[in-house]
């Protein structure tokens, strides 16, 4: 058995997992967290993720701000793997409370091929979720 793994790999298997428990509502489940989302503003995004036990993010997407290009005040996180494109995909936008440096975030994103790696649970983890947007 392969102990060592990196991003790409962590996705692919948490897939194939997928595909043999029972099957989960992306949406739904998604939308819950927006519905609820007063439990989660002004809390740091680990929690938030801590209270995703049927999914978590596959990949990351960094949103540039509208006014200025050098930070990031979103990100978009995708719940399928990005070698295997979803028709209809359900994402969910998060608003942080403070702007991220865009080059950092696109130096992550960069480096672990936009995958929501253990780096970036790591510096997002302790960002504070300001807003949240489950979309299709």
């Amino acid at each position: 058995m392969n102990i060592g793994f990196n991003a790409q790999n962590k996705a692919v298997n948490q897939m194939k997992s997928t595909k043999n428990s029972k099957i989960v509502d992306t949406l739904g489940y998604l939308k819950a967290f927006e519905a609820n989302k007063k439990e989660y503003v002004g809390k740091s995004f680990s929690f938030l993720l801590s209270k995703m036990d049927k999914m978590q993010p596959q990949t990351i997407w960094s949103v540039p701000s509208s006014g200025d290009s050098t930070v990031v005040t979103r990100s978009l996180f995708r719940f399928s793997d990005i070698n295997y494109p979803v028709m209809n995909e359900t994402k969910m936008m998060i608003t942080w409370e403070s702007q991220l440096p865009y080059k950092t975030v696109s130096f992550n994103n960069q480096r672990n091929k936009f995958y929501f790696s253990d780096s970036e649970r790591r510096f997002y983890g302790t960002r504070i979720v300001k807003n949240i947007l489950v979309y299709r």
